[in-house]
């Protein structure tokens, strides 16, 4: 469904150590950005596949980075003890919390996840999604 998506940071360093120690653990690696003319980012796909991509970026207007009321970006993880170490690193790495790991059962039976901001205050969510096949 997805090409990438994009979330804007003020601190593209403190932003690519936070997204690693939350994102390594589900998974997903880091990929080279190669210059396009545009600003400095960071990148992570999975593994075996090119697309979708998650970019994290200064802002191309060169403007202060700002979040959005009612943006979230969810992550799937591989089982539930993925999303609980995604979770403790994304908090050791500078992240608040938005809601511990744990069952969210009013979503379907095995779906599990947590919540959670980036330090520029992106909500970001980690799930296992133990309800689908």
């Amino acid at each position: 469904m997805f090409s990438h998506i994009h979330l804007g940071t003020r601190d593209l360093p403190r932003a690519e150590a936070f997204y690693d120690a939350v994102l390594l653990p589900i998974g997903l690696k880091r990929r080279q950005v190669i210059p396009d003319g545009g600003p400095d980012c960071a990148c992570w796909v999975s593994p075996d596949r090119t697309l979708p991509r998650f970019y994290v970026t200064l802002p191309f207007n060169r403007q202060e980075a700002s979040v959005g009321n009612g943006t979230m970006v969810a992550f799937m993880a591989p089982d539930p003890a993925a999303v609980d170490r995604s979770y403790r690193a994304g908090i050791a790495a500078g992240g608040s919390d938005e809601g511990p790991p744990g069952e969210r059962l009013h979503y379907g039976k095995g779906y599990y996840g947590a919540y959670l901001r980036d330090p520029d205050g992106n909500k970001v969510h980690i799930v296992h999604r133990g309800d689908l096949p």
